[in-house]
C-alpha cells in the first residue's frame, strides 16, 4: 500500500496537514491578528491543494479571492472598528455557550445543504479533459448565482457595518476642544 502513494500524493497530504495545523490555530489563538494571519495560510493551503490536484484556475481563484479579497477585508474591519486585540479582548466565559451555538448552526446548515441537493444533479461537463473555465463558470452561475450575490450582499454589510461602528463617536472625546476668542483678536484680522 505504501509502495503506490505518489509524490502527489505525499504533497497534497503534507499541505492537508499544515492547513489543519493552521486552522485549529486560527480558532484557538488569542490574538485576532494572529487568527487573521493563521487564516492566510489554511486558504493558501487550501489554494495550493487545487493546485496540486491540478486545478490552476480554482486555485487561483481561492488565493486571488479569498486570500487576497477576504482577509484584506477582514483586517481593514479589525483596523476600522479598533477591535481589542490583545489577549483579554478575546477571553470571556461563554466559550460553552458559543460553542453549543456553533454547533447548532453547523447542524443547521448541513441539514438544509443535504436537503436542498438531495435528489438534485448539478450539470457539469463531461469528463473531458479539455474543459474550459468558460464552461466551468457557465455551469456555476446557471445553477448557483443566488448564493454568490447573497454572499456579496453580506460582505458588503459586514464592510458597512465596520465602518459604522468605525465612525461612533466617541462619548469622552465628543466635545471638540473650544478656544474663546475676544472681539479684539478678531477685529485686527483681514481676509
Amino acid at each position: 500500500m505504501i509502495a503506490n502513494v505518489s509524490a502527489q500524493d505525499i504533497a497534497f497530504g503534507s499541505l492537508a496537514i499544515v492547513g489543519i495545523v493552521a486552522a485549529l490555530r486560527m480558532v484557538t489563538t488569542k490574538n485576532v491578528v494572529h487568527g487573521a494571519l493563521y487564516l492566510v495560510i489554511t486558504l493558501s493551503m487550501i489554494g495550493a491543494g487545487y493546485l496540486v490536484m491540478a486545478a490552476e484556475f480554482v486555485a487561483w481563484v481561492q488565493i486571488v479571492i479569498y486570500v487576497g479579497a477576504i482577509v484584506v477585508l477582514l483586517l481593514f474591519a479589525l483596523m476600522l472598528t479598533k477591535a481589542p486585540i490583545g489577549r483579554e479582548a478575546l477571553d470571556n466565559q461563554q466559550r460553552g455557550i458559543s460553542s453549543l451555538v456553533a454547533l447548532a448552526v453547523l447542524a443547521g446548515l448541513v441539514f438544509l445543504s443535504l436537503d436542498a441537493f438531495r435528489n438534485q444533479v448539478i450539470p457539469l461537463p463531461g469528463p473531458d479533459p479539455q474543459t474550459t473555465t468558460t464552461q466551468i463558470g457557465e455551469s456555476l452561475f446557471r445553477s448557483f448565482v443566488a448564493p454568490f450575490e447573497l454572499v456579496s450582499m453580506l460582505l458588503l454589510a459586514a464592510l458597512i457595518g465596520a465602518i459604522a461602528i468605525a465612525r461612533k463617536d466617541d462619548p469622552v472625546h465628543s466635545e471638540p476642544a473650544r478656544t474663546t476668542r475676544s472681539p479684539a483678536d478678531t477685529a485686527g484680522r483681514t481676509l
